[in-house]
């Protein structure tokens, strides 16, 4: 684990500063300080290799974003997630460069992901809990795509129009969260009851990927 882990770190430096289609196997080894032969052992290709690079980083993502919510149940107010969420990956480098990097590679890189399946499940197990616990509205058309649709926007906009970098981080998080709670909620939310049970339960849901993601990542 602690080789597989070098030669991660030395993938996820290169991603950052050269891009995934730029990044070679033979970089990958030279960084890690290792030979190229010992970096298939663990992964037989390059897209592997980044597919395990992602799930590490996801896993990281997903421990803060449940300390959060254990912290502050109310995190689980899906605008408060979103927000959360968006300057969270923000302060990840190798995320912050796979949602705002070359979408054509992050398309590659996503497309058929390790434990895709998986996910999407998850996915459609907390819009499920959300709108059961009245955290969002139950009349919004093709709720899942629109509020995928929207929070997508808010990665990618920066590479269609360069003004929009201009804003810090945390605005952006903010304009996301106004938007989210003003078009995608109800006008009432739930109570600090309901709000604490919602929180377990979205818990629950994204605690069960960590085990399978890590297997995956070592033993893959």
């Amino acid at each position: 684990m602690e080789r597989a882990d070098r030669i991660l770190d030395a993938a996820a430096a290169l991603l950052v500063r050269l891009g995934y289609r730029k990044v070679t196997i033979e970089d990958i080894a030279q960084r890690a300080g290792i030979g190229k032969g010992t970096v298939y052992l663990h992964w037989r290709t390059k897209q592997q290799l980044f597919d395990a690079l992602l799930l590490r980083e996801a896993i990281a993502y997903l421990e803060s974003l449940l300390a959060e919510l254990r912290r502050d149940p109310a995190t689980v107010l899906p605008h408060r997630l979103l927000s959360f969420s968006f300057v969270d990956v923000h302060a990840r480098p190798v995320l912050q460069t796979l949602v705002t990097g070359d979408t054509r590679a992050l398309q590659g890189l996503l497309a058929d992901r390790p434990l895709r399946s998986q996910e999407l499940l998850a996915t459609k197990r907390m819009f499920e809990l959300l709108v059961g616990h009245g955290l969002l509205r139950d009349d919004v058309p093709h709720l899942t795509y629109a509020m995928s649709a929207l929070n997508s926007g808010f990665y990618l906009v920066d590479a269609l129009d360069p003004q929009a970098a201009e804003l810090d981080v945390r605005a952006k998080a903010d304009a996301l969260a106004f938007v989210v709670r003003h078009a995608l909620e109800p006008s009432t939310p739930p109570g600090p009851e309901e709000l604490a049970q919602a929180a377990a339960e979205v818990i629950a849901v994204f605690e069960e990927l960590i085990p399978p993601y890590r297997q995956w990542i070592y033993q893959g």
